[in-house]
């Protein structure tokens, strides 16, 4: 046990924190001290920092740079949401039906991510950013122009408007084009979303610490040496970046069963949720899977949190943001935070050493 403590204490110490900081909101909401407007924002945020963790995977430990992730959360938002709508009646199991909207959309982003990426991912640098930043803008026109709807023949589809579905009197329309889709069961809260926070963790950190991680790894250091040792570099990178995918289309799901209506807006699944989600990374440091947890909360709340100041929120938004970009990647910066560690490290086994010998003494 204490073998396994001690090869697993940095993992040990990412779970902790996430579980600590969910029972510290839980007593803090319970005793009414959360307003209702934070409270609201408990779920998008635990699909943010899935969103940030997954997306590491492809930007720090495959190391290629990724512009559609949004385009990824937007397919499993879409797919369990229209399952969830379709099954309402049939499946009366909320816990059992959202647990197999939350397979469907894991698969459908793995799958769509495994398809853009064996084409995608032979390319590198500019030219990947760039067809993944095209990738998430057609998912979500697609999302638009899309008609779907059921009557007693079966399914409808168009691309035209809602008219020329041609259903029934009794037909229902599920997916409205730009409406989206209306009337998904609310099945998500901050319990689902803090557990799908701890699966992911999982996930990635085993990933990363796994041979498969390894290899990942390998390819990012130098893809030239990677190959020369025999690693498969097409295999592992499909396998990092439809992990990644499959991982965003989850915290889609989570997402999409918190809204009363899901529309493929760019505020919710556009370039600038994509940007957004890099952000993220980026602040937290490139493979830094705490880093990117931490990064999500700060900047998420933070807008909220400086509301009432009005016109000064977005200078001291912007002011913490350079401050967490030099924290994270200025080289004095990182000299210090090495020096404090060493320092404190270097205090704890000294305060050992001694407690140690007037131990003895006695």
């Amino acid at each position: 046990m204490k073998d396994f403590i001690n090869k697993n204490k940095d993992n040990l110490i990412t779970y902790g924190i996430v579980i600590i900081a969910y029972i510290v909101l839980e007593l803090l909401m319970s005793l009414g001290l959360i307003s209702s407007l934070m409270t609201g924002l408990l779920v998008p945020l635990c699909a943010y920092i899935i969103l940030a963790v997954s997306l590491n995977i492809t930007v720090g430990i495959l190391g290629e740079l990724s512009l559609g992730h949004a385009g990824f959360m937007c397919v499993g938002a879409f797919t369990s949401a229209f399952f969830s709508k379709c099954t309402v009646n049939v499946i009366t199991v909320e816990w059992i039906r959202f647990t197999i909207a939350i397979l469907i959309g894991f698969l459908c982003a793995g799958v769509i991510g495994f398809l853009i990426g064996m084409p995608v991912l032979r390319l590198k640098g500019d030219y990947l950013a760039i067809v993944t930043l095209a990738f998430g803008e057609i998912i979500k026109n697609v999302m638009n122009v899309l008609y779907i709807g059921r009557d007693s023949k079966g399914f409808h589809f168009s691309t035209k408007d809602a008219v020329a579905l041609g259903l029934e009197e009794s037909g229902e329309i599920i997916v409205n084009g730009a409406q989206g889709i209306t009337g998904t069961p609310k099945s998500s809260n901050f319990t689902v979303g803090v557990v799908l926070i701890l699966i992911t963790l999982f996930i990635v950190l085993n990933l990363i610490k796994s041979r498969d991680g390894r290899a990942v790894m390998a390819i990012r250091d130098n893809v030239i040496a990677a190959e020369s040792v025999g690693i498969n570099i097409t295999k592992y990178k499909l396998l990092a970046f439809s992990i990644s995918a499959a991982l965003a289309g989850v915290a889609g799901v989570l997402y999409s069963h918190n809204l009363s209506s899901l529309m493929a807006t760019p505020k919710n699944f556009g370039y600038n949720m994509s940007i957004m989600i890099l952000v993220f990374v980026v602040l937290g440091g490139i493979g830094n899977i705490r880093g990117s947890i931490i990064s999500a909360v700060i900047l998420t709340l933070l807008p909220e949190l400086l509301r009432g100041l009005s016109n000064l929120r977005m200078l001291i938004y912007a002011i913490v943001l350079i401050a967490m970009m030099l924290f994270s990647w200025s080289p004095k910066a990182k000299d210090f935070r090495d020096k404090t560690v060493a320092t404190l490290l270097f205090w704890k086994k000294d305060n050992t050493v001694k407690g140690g010998s007037d131990n003895g003494s006695n």
